[in-house]
């Protein structure tokens, strides 16, 4: 087979010209995310809400954040989803209560929303 050698060759360019196109891809959308976490910075720094070194932690910590895989290897993401925790009107410090029966009746609802996912994954 006087093709087959060309033919790994090809592919073994197609592989790295799209790591390569890739890679670009990658650097654009970060540029573009400092960019916009400068201007929100920028626009809170004029707002009084925090101080010109908080702002340029901001944009790096928002960058370091993006460029950081989101699984890292050997971890899976938990099947779970997060646990909703209700809390009573005493622990409340939002100084707005609903009425008790209200209250029962949005436990009611979670608890018949968790039985519904629980019978859905099974």
């Amino acid at each position: 087979m006087p093709g087959l050698g060309d033919m790994f060759q090809k592919a073994f360019y197609l592989g790295v010209g799209l790591a390569s196109y890739a890679g670009e891809k990658a650097n654009e959308q970060f540029k573009e995310l400092r960019i916009q976490a400068e201007k929100l910075a920028d626009e809170m720094v004029q707002r009084g809400e925090m101080t010109t070194e908080e702002a340029s932690r901001f944009v790096d910590d928002i960058v370091r954040q993006a460029q950081q895989p989101t699984v890292e290897q050997g971890q899976e993401q938990p099947q779970q989803p997060r646990s909703i925790e209700i809390l009573d009107d005493d622990e409340e410090d939002s100084g707005t209560t609903k009425p008790p029966d209200e209250v029962d009746h949005l436990r009611d609802q979670v608890k018949a929303l968790q039985d519904e996912l629980r019978r859905l994954q099974q």
